[in-house]
């Protein structure tokens, strides 16, 4: 072949692509031990339990090299450092939180652009001067602590407020003195999944004894119990206001009404519900009253008018309904309907200024409406699209304020009026885009069983749909959970390239209610990937795109779903990228709160169907290792989470790589410093977004 026909073909060859063949990594030599478990007959083999081991020193040593190759590998990546430059200028603005109003002032917090934690402000008036009550910024060097919750004393003369560190689960309380700005000394160690919840001079939290040293981020939590701390004392003098030794597996949960007459108390944990507990304050040594025993069932006080207790409920009633319990006879059996079970999913209920405001999801999107107390409908709240709204307010008070966002629309906040149903924007965010180059439709298509499953699609207007649009698939599909419209400044850094964002609203959420939640657990839990494998051929089929541009991607029970979805179709992706998820399906009870989840999952050891259906699509062990060519995979946890403990990610990996998979890299990617991913500091978010980003473009070219 003559040297100018090489030269040619070459450059035809580099400019459709067809000469691009990835160069398989060397990956780290993760030694393999001989481990084998039994299940109802069954042995499996598990060469790399030794990394669930989060504080050996082989295991820091190996995820030190992994970190190594896979830094050198985004670092060859040319607009890697374009991407985080363009996150950080889109990122850079005024963010406000909705205002809490307390005792006629006004709670807020605010975030300047990029600032790693948001700030708490009060503001005396609604067009007074924002004062600082809390800068979490100042509470490390590098923005690892996060203000996580804040509550306000009912008298107004207290704040308590949570912390985390790192991105842990685990919280610390501390109180300010309002009047002062001092800080009261009270501080509260080891709570979890705990607020403070006034009444009096203290406050009731929920806490676990103290872990052993080194293993405080993947032990085993038990024994969750409820107490009480009176201002001015140490914590090892709170006392136990409740717990439940013959459960030691379940969470409590304390809770006042706004009044402090009533201690609720949510038992959870075991089933896909809770249990509810009241104790009267207003009584010295009141009895705890059980109103229900059913775990499978959700039971969520709205709020206390005299002495009618609102409550909303999924029982006896799929897409909720809300109900009332009078105080004499507070039990469940005595429980009367007063707004029924609808068409669309009943999702929040809100008591304020003497009226019932009332969110419902349809299609996954919010509609909300304003009742009376009685039930009686007045009219819908006008929303500016469809997307998610959430309320603030106090009962009594005529004044609310809500949060409206959807995927090209920031969160803006509105003050709104009653009885004028009249909606006034109070805060517009000021976000470096323009919405009107972008559009979001919702389409439908049919999963394997013929079930609709809808997608918002959100992309530039005008888009051709020739198949060449690169596309990035988003999905949860678990848990409960709706996954309703939401904006993200950092997201237009992949829709201004051109990229289409996809959000599948899978079986396994709450999107239409129980029935569709339970479509997508334990034995139905194949529903879920079906739903999500189904999203991605409609999308080829529609000539959105085509598996050598699409990607997917999720988080959590979202990262199982991705590397689920991979292992059974490797040939409709080319990029995916797991982020913090459950991949050992046979050993995820043993750590931290992984017991919880057994509600949506079913345990291994429950029984042998049970152990089949997890081994069947466990994503640790449904590794192809046949030479099955799989898309390039971005696995991303943190050292820090303590929720779904790494050893998930780091197992998973280690087995990837040394399976045969073909060349396109499987690399992960491990924070320091980080947790499950809530509380991130802004420069990490923008730093792990680049990297997840950069990666994504980068191999669909």
């Amino acid at each position: 072949m003559k040297a100018k026909q090489l030269i040619i073909i070459i450059i035809i060859m580099a400019i459709t692509g067809s000469c691009r063949r990835e160069i398989r990594p060397s990956y780290p030599k993760a030694v393999r031990e001989t481990i084998v478990d039994n299940y109802f007959g069954t042995e499996v083999t598990d060469p790399y339990r030794w990394l669930e081991n989060d504080t050996s020193a082989a295991t820091a040593d190996w995820v030190e090299a992994e970190n190594r190759i896979t830094n050198d590998y985004l670092s060859q990546i040319s607009f890697r450092n374009r991407m985080k430059q363009r996150l950080t200028e889109l990122l850079d603005y005024e963010r406000i939180g909705i205002p809490v109003k307390k005792k006629g002032k006004y709670y807020f917090s605010k975030n300047d652009g990029l600032q790693n934690q948001n700030v708490l402000y009060v503001k005396e008036t609604l067009d007074g001067e924002a004062r600082i009550i809390l800068d979490p910024n100042t509470l490390s060097d590098d923005g690892t602590v996060a203000l996580t919750g804040i509550s306000i004393s009912g008298d107004g003369k207290h704040l308590a407020y949570t912390i985390s560190r790192s991105g842990s689960d685990w919280t610390e309380i501390f109180v300010i003195d309002l009047s002062t700005g001092e800080h009261t000394g009270d501080h509260i160690r080891w709570a979890k999944f705990s607020g403070a919840s006034w009444h009096g001079s203290g406050f009731y939290y929920s806490a676990y004894a103290q872990p052993d040293e080194g293993k405080e981020f993947s032990n085993l939590n038990e024994n969750h119990r409820i107490y009480y701390h009176k201002l001015g004392e140490e914590q090892s003098k709170d006392a136990v206001a409740y717990q439940n030794p013959d459960e030691p597996k379940r969470f409590y949960h304390a809770g006042t009404d706004s009044d402090e007459r009533l201690l609720f108390i949510h038992e959870s944990g075991d089933g896909s519900g809770n249990n509810l507990f009241i104790k009267d304050l207003t009584k010295p040594n009141s009895p705890v009253k059980a109103l229900t025993a059913d775990m499978e069932k959700t039971y969520s006080p709205v709020g206390l008018l005299g002495d009618k207790l609102y409550i909303l409920t999924n029982y006896n009633a799929p897409k909720y309904r809300l109900m009332t319990a009078d105080l004499t006879e507070p039990e469940l059996s005595n429980w009367q309907e007063l707004v029924p079970e609808a068409e669309s999913v009943l999702s929040d209920a809100a008591i304020i200024g003497g009226k019932l405001i009332l969110t419902y999801e349809q299609d996954a999107a919010s509609h909300a409406y304003v009742y009376t107390t009685g039930g009686q409908l007045l009219h819908e709240i006008t929303l500016p699209a469809p997307g998610s709204v959430g309320f603030s307010g106090e009962k009594d008070d005529p004044e609310t304020f809500y949060v409206f966002t959807s995927y090209t629309y920031p969160p803006t906040i509105f003050k709104y009026d009653l009885d004028a149903n009249l909606s006034t924007p109070y805060l517009i965010p000021k976000v470096k885009f323009n919405p009107e180059e972008y559009t979001t439709q919702q389409i439908f298509c049919r999963s394997k069983d013929g079930t609709a499953i809808p997608i918002f699609l959100t992309h530039k207007k005008n888009i051709k749909r020739d198949g060449n649009n690169p596309t990035l698939l988003y999905g949860y599909g678990g848990f409960n959970i709706s996954l309703t419209p939401g904006f993200s400044a950092a997201r237009l850094a992949l829709l201004e390239q051109g990229v289409i964002y996809a959000v599948a609203n899978l079986r396994g959420g709450g999107e239409y209610g129980e029935q569709w939640h339970l479509a997508g657990t334990k034995m139905n839990k194949r529903n879920v990937f079906d739903d999500f494998i189904a999203a991605a051929e409609h999308l080829i089929s529609e000539n959105y795109t085509k598996p050598e541009k699409l990607a997917i991607n999720g988080g959590s029970n979202g990262g199982l779903l991705v590397g689920a979805t991979v292992n059974l179709r490797p040939d409709l992706f080319r990029v995916a990228v797991p982020q913090v998820g459950v991949m050992d399906m046979l050993r995820y009870h043993l750590f931290t709160i992984g017991w919880n989840w057994a509600s949506d999952y079913g345990r291994s050891d429950d029984n042998e169907e049970m152990f089949r259906c997890l081994y069947s699509y466990s994503p640790l062990h449904n590794i192809r290792n046949d030479g099955t060519q799989y898309p390039a995979i971005l696995i991303t946890t943190a050292d820090h989470d303590d929720r779904v403990v790494p050893a998930h990610s780091f197992k998973y990996a280690a087995t990837l790589q040394a399976a045969d998979t073909g060349n396109e890299p499987k690399l992960i990617r491990i924070e320091t410093s980080a947790g499950h991913g809530a509380g991130k500091p802004v420069s990490k978010q923008i730093e792990e977004t680049a990297d997840i980003y950069s990666f994504i473009l980068h191999n669909l070219k």
